[in-house]
């Protein structure tokens, strides 16, 4: 299969996952009262253990591999500091948007990243690709209640979602097609991807999961992670 159909391939099957998670939330899946919010939790957990299964496994070793000591520490740091300013920001505004802003700052430069990788590393490129797409099942998900309880309507809400799946595959070609040959800019986008993730984690989503006497969040981040690790042996280098 030629290198592009693999790419618009993989890249639409990540972003697929998207249509799956609002499709699931909004058949309203969750038992009312604490059972529902456990659960609710849960997933929120199990999308932040993936989150740093992809930091661990893809995101910062890429970097760590590619780019020299100041680049990987500034493109780092950057990602970082723009997670706090948006998060600071969507505070500001009153929303309740932490899943939301979890898919704006990691699928689009890891989409790109995507496209770029294939042409060079298709195993790497595959990775990611399972990683997306399990980020974004749970993300989506939750990213749909967030948008309810901010005061979208269900159609609102659904028509800001889906076309996530589309922009990854459209990253993915342009990234490509204009940086396959372009590795340190790859690995720099990789790497600011994991400075937001790890931010955003630690600061929204590992606080929003967290339930008092209950052990389903916690079992959910772990699982999530585990899952990362799956991954990283079938297919690891």
């Amino acid at each position: 299969m030629p290198d592009i159909a693999e790419v618009v391939l993989y890249s639409f099957a990540s972003g697929a996952t998207v249509i799956l998670g609002v499709f699931l939330a909004r058949l309203r899946v969750l038992p009312a009262g604490e059972l529902g919010s456990e659960i609710s939790h849960a997933v929120i957990a199990f999308g932040g253990g993936v989150l740093v299964a992809a930091v661990a496994f893809v995101l910062a070793p890429k970097g760590i591999e590619t780019l020299s000591l100041p680049v990987l520490i500034f493109a780092f740091l950057l990602g970082a500091v723009c997670a706090l300013f948006l998060d600071r920001f969507l505070t500001r505004r009153g929303g309740k948007t932490a899943e939301l802003m979890a898919m704006l700052v990691d699928f689009i430069p890891e989409a790109i990243a995507l496209g770029a990788i294939f042409s060079v590393d298709r195993q790497t490129g595959l990775k990611l690709a399972l990683f997306i797409g399990m980020q974004n099942l749970p993300e989506s998900f939750e990213s749909f209640g967030d948008l309810l309880r901010s005061g979208f309507s269900p159609g609102k809400a659904t028509l800001v979602l889906i076309p996530f799946s589309l922009l990854g595959v459209g990253g993915a070609v342009a990234g490509h097609v204009f940086l396959a040959g372009q590795p340190e800019l790859v690995a720099g986008m990789l790497v600011f991807a994991a400075g937001a993730l790890l931010y955003l984690v630690f600061q929204d989503i590992a606080p929003m999961a967290k339930l008092e006497n209950h052990w389903a969040p916690a079992t959910g981040a772990t699982l999530g992670f585990m899952l990362g690790m799956v991954v990283e042996k079938l297919l690891g280098a």
